[in-house]
């Protein structure tokens, strides 16, 4: 274990250590109580190139949690392309100095050896049905190589006595988090997962670790992303029908955006909405439509983005 500093976390890279790091803190949280209350552990695993995005998981955490571990482990099982894996941003100085900022206790980074000390594990994660579409369809093995790794993190980090659990997730990966939580619920884990909203900028565009290989006019380009979720959220509130034929193509309109998917879909389970407004507005006789996620993926230049948004009943 290696102490870095009284404004920094503790970082640690081997999973003995983990667990030695949390049990004295949730040991020391433990003695600050009444006898019948018992102290939380939160966990972020991220793969770093941290962003504030990042930082809003880790306040979240910082806020509700006694101890707060964050994961930076870039993940080899969940990249199909070697060059991608290769080009994913390794910051873990300016990591710790963001997580340090939030009030981390303890960041766990380890090496891909100390992760699969077999070499790649035989028995993985299978996120069945639910992640071979939309980004799983355009990305195979991704979700079986993302539940894999969380579900060995979850258990590294899962509290050794009593102690409530909570892990924190991104919202802008929707689909990822859904498959998080269901995984959470039918291998029964005693963990509460958290999601957190999305974060953008000023501009509307979210935060992604991948923004950083953006130029200038590309990302300029990525803006129509957003601008076409908040249509669709907008013409949803309205109770009008969403078009998405006509969303797709300003997608693909803007130069250098390769649209790869642009669908509504049901948020637990990611099956297919289409059009979801064929109901009454709000105040009149009916039914309120189940809610909807509008989902989007498209390549501008080399760099791959996703964002999302929940369309809400019509008022």
């Amino acid at each position: 274990m290696t102490p870095t500093g009284p404004s920094l976390p503790l970082l640690v890279s081997t999973p003995a250590d983990l667990r030695e790091a949390t049990a004295g803190l949730l040991g020391s949280a433990r003695s600050r109580m009444a006898a019948d209350d018992r102290p939380s552990l939160a966990l972020v695993p991220t793969m770093g190139g941290l962003h504030a995005g990042h930082a809003a998981l880790a306040q979240a955490a910082r806020t509700a949690n006694d101890v707060v571990v964050a994961s930076v482990f870039v993940n080899p099982l969940q990249f199909g392309d070697q060059a991608d894996l290769d080009r994913y941003p390794r910051t873990l100085d300016e990591d710790l100095l963001l997580l340090g900022a939030q009030g981390v206790d303890v960041v766990f980074a380890p090496g891909v050896g100390d992760m699969y000390p077999g070499g790649e594990p035989l028995v993985r994660v299978s996120a069945g049905p639910m992640g071979e579409v939309l980004e799983g369809a355009s990305r195979p093995g991704h979700f079986d190589g993302m539940l894999t790794v969380v579900a060995k993190l979850l258990n590294l980090a899962q509290p050794a006595t009593r102690a409530a659990y909570r892990a924190y997730f991104g919202q802008k990966d929707a689909q990822q988090l859904a498959l998080i939580r269901r995984m959470v619920v039918d291998l029964n884990m005693p963990v509460r997962i958290e999601g957190v909203p999305i974060v953008r900028d000023a501009d509307g565009l979210a935060l992604s670790s991948r923004n950083r290989f953006l130029a200038g006019h590309e990302r300029s380009a990525a803006l129509v992303l957003s601008r076409v979720l908040a249509a669709l959220r907008d013409r949803a509130v309205r109770g009008e029908p969403l078009d998405l034929a006509a969303a797709r193509s300003q997608v693909t309109a803007e130069e250098g955006v390769d649209l790869d998917y642009l669908d509504v879909v049901e948020p637990d389970t990611f099956s297919p909405i289409g059009e979801p407004r064929a109901v009454e507005p709000t105040g009149s006789a009916g039914a309120e439509p189940p809610a909807a996620l509008a989902v989007v993926a498209a390549r501008v230049g080399a760099v791959r983005l996703i964002d999302n948004s929940l369309l809400p009943p019509p008022r």
